[in-house]
């Protein structure tokens, strides 16, 4: 189903172009022009996001966000606003409000914003089911005696406040650890907010975090609520806290031990209840040895730690991880789950999946592609793994040879399916090439593709694909809060 947007504008010309400027994008929108109606609409049927005016007649907006948080808490609201009422704004951040947009506002710059919203409530919405998966979009599979010790650790400290280090290599499934934890705790009724240290540029990632005060550094035009401040209550996720610098490693051991965090630029203590649940890829014992992660800090995020078995370490939950997927991309790409062939599984079952579960996942969705209608062979799978993701064989010759190639080998009665070989070739490649392209930065490589922001975020997790570190699609959002 499309997302769904509640839209709160009294302004009907205004309404008018921001409600087909999001229906292109694929939402569902419903609007309305007073605030008590739009907090009506929302117990009548829970929205995704909440996009709302400040000023309304019938309700004022404070008011109104204010209501609306306490009837929805996992909903984000996106406060627009006028220049000149920015510390108003700051009030409704601290009410519950997820972001706010100066108007006005570039339709890029909403539209980036609103996916970024739309991801941020699938994941405290969509429930992470722990073993088999059943019909859950998201899931942790697998009935091996390592995965069982997994679920038994999440059982037992997903209802304390204990700060959980969650370790694994890359691909493995960190990011569904810490959702079924906050989904298991006491916290669940309040805000879970991911971050993702590595994607977000050194120089705002402690703005992002702890939040900035008016003229703190050049674009600061006012005060800005850290993801901290917003996940008051709730539960914070720290995603690949070992790219950490030392200055933002220093600020979090703070906020650990006296539970309290500074803006930039600011001396006021903010206390913050918070759980903490962090994540690396990186082996942090030879991080401290090397002196580029605090040893203390360490001890601190890890009071319990959960190491993530890599895929080749629980090699018998493959044949159920795959169900798993064909059901998932079976309902996505319209029709039943297809069949794989036992040698097949076997096959994937003797790899050494460096890129673990997500890579056998991009895999089984690349020979679905490949075999569709028929069943899924040992072929199609090697096939896919063969091309290592990154197209040798398109890469070496022109689009026209390739493409010529695939059809005279159709003729010759070698491959099957050309068109959807095709797409299995070039899409993992095609993105990858646009988000580096795009320094990272996820509206503009969306812009180029013709796609929605929220589509180009789940290719760059199907793909395992990440903005670099160099994204500078953040500086748009810092001057936006300023």
């Amino acid at each position: 189903m499309a997302p769904s947007i509640l839209l709160i504008e009294d302004d009907a010309r205004l309404a008018e172009i921001l409600q087909k400027l999001l229906c292109r994008e694929g939402y569902a929108v419903v609007w309305t022009t007073r605030g008590d109606q739009g907090l009506a609409l929302a117990r009548q049927q829970r929205p995704d996001v909440v996009l709302t005016d400040l000023k309304l007649p019938g309700l004022d907006g404070l008011t109104l966000i204010s209501q609306l948080h306490a009837l929805h808490p996992k909903v984000p609201i996106i406060m627009m606003t006028a220049h000149g009422t920015t510390e108003t704004a700051i009030e409704a951040t601290k009410l519950g409000a997820y972001e706010y947009l100066l108007k006005p506002c570039e339709p890029r710059e909403l539209l980036d914003l609103v996916a970024t919203a739309i991801a941020h409530s699938q994941r405290m919405t969509e429930v992470v089911e722990l073993g088999e998966g059943g019909t859950a979009r998201f899931a942790l599979v697998g009935q091996s005696r390592a995965m069982q010790e997994i679920y038994k650790q999440i059982g037992r400290v997903a209802a304390t406040p204990v700060t959980v280090l969650i370790r694994g290599e890359t691909g493995s499934g960190k990011e569904l650890i810490a959702r079924a934890l906050y989904q298991h705790s006491d916290r669940a009724d309040k805000a879970f907010i991911a971050v993702n240290c590595a994607a977000i540029p050194e120089t705002l990632l402690e703005s992002e975090l702890f939040g900035h005060e008016r003229g703190s550094f050049t674009g600061a035009h006012a005060r800005r609520i850290g993801r901290f401040e917003q996940a008051e209550g709730g539960t914070i996720f720290l995603d690949e806290i070992g790219d950490l610098t030392p200055g933002t490693q220093a600020k979090l051991l703070r906020v650990l031990q006296e539970r309290t965090i500074q803006r930039l630029g600011g001396d006021e203590l903010i206390p913050v209840n918070v759980r903490v649940l962090a994540a690396t890829h990186r082996d942090l014992e030879q991080a401290i040895a090397e002196k580029e992660f605090r040893e203390d800090l360490f001890y601190r995020l890890s009071v319990v730690t959960l190491r993530l078995p890599a895929l080749r370490e629980r090699v018998e939950d493959i044949p159920e991880l795959v169900r798993f997927f064909l059901r998932r991309y079976a309902q996505e790409f319209g029709g039943s789950a297809p069949s794989i062939e036992p040698e097949a599984i076997q096959w994937l079952q003797g790899q050494a999946w460096p890129g673990n579960v997500r890579e056998l996942e991009n895999v089984i969705r690349q020979a679905m592609l490949l075999a569709r209608p028929l069943a899924i062979t040992i072929e199609h799978v090697q096939q896919v793994l063969a091309r290592d993701r990154r197209l040798p064989g398109a890469a070496s010759q022109t689009l026209a040879s390739y493409i010529a190639e695939l059809l005279s080998r159709a003729q010759r009665g070698e491959v099957e399916g050309v068109y959807w070989r095709l797409i299995a070739d070039m899409e993992p490649e095609l993105f990858a090439q646009a988000i580096r392209l795009a320094q990272g930065n996820q509206a503009k490589a969306a812009r180029w593709l013709g796609i929605t922001r929220l589509k180009m975020h789940e290719k760059l997790v199907q793909f395992g694909l990440h903005p670099s570190r160099s994204d500078n699609s953040g500086a748009g959002k810092d001057s936006r809060s300023a």
